[in-house]
């Protein structure tokens, strides 16, 4: 059986936690997420199925060494796809972001994401409401819906698991139909 594959771009940890709590509740039917920054293109080529993530840093930026992290991520690992086919493979994008402080690149990362991979093939799914979000302007958003899972942990934490449950269900079949 085919599994989806996790990756997740971080800072803080918050992503991280997020793709845990993920792939716990997919269960056997998704591996463990891995930190992008710490994985090959080949790995990440090996699914058909993917979930990623990231936070969405300073003025709309995905997180890498450019913005002050130790490690790569997302900055670094978006240009390894320049030469990559991603057609045949499905992919669901969520971002953390914090809607009051920057509620001008309210999570920007996840329409950095979309756009990379759809340039090159993939078909992504998961779009969800952005009813009962407080924000200005994002990258992420089409109509009103954003590209992807949207986050709050600093001004809606109690919102996230009931999001992320109704998010999974959305998407599971789509991912592994």
């Amino acid at each position: 059986m085919a599994k989806i594959g996790i990756f997740f771009g971080t800072d803080t940890g918050r992503t991280r936690l997020i793709a845990k709590q993920m792939a716990k509740k997919l269960g056997d039917v998704a591996d463990a997420p891995v930190n992008i920054g710490r994985t090959t293109l080949e790995d990440f080529l090996a699914y058909d199925a993917l979930i990623v993530g990231s936070p969405t840093l300073g003025d709309g930026e995905l997180p890498g060494q450019s913005v002050g992290l130790s490690q790569p991520s997302w900055e670094e690992f978006l240009p390894q796809l320049a030469g990559a086919d991603l057609s045949g493979k499905t992919i669901a994008i969520f971002g953390l972001g914090d809607q009051k402080k920057y509620a001008e690149e309210f999570v920007d990362a996840i329409g950095l994401i979309h756009d990379a991979v759809v340039a090159r093939g993939a078909r992504v799914v998961g779009r969800w409401p952005t009813s009962g979000y407080e924000f200005t302007t994002s990258q992420a958003v089409d109509g009103d819906e954003f590209l992807g899972l949207a986050l709050d942990q600093h001004h809606q934490p109690l919102l996230t698991e009931e999001r992320v449950n109704t998010w999974l269900a959305q998407i599971q079949t789509e991912l592994l139909p």
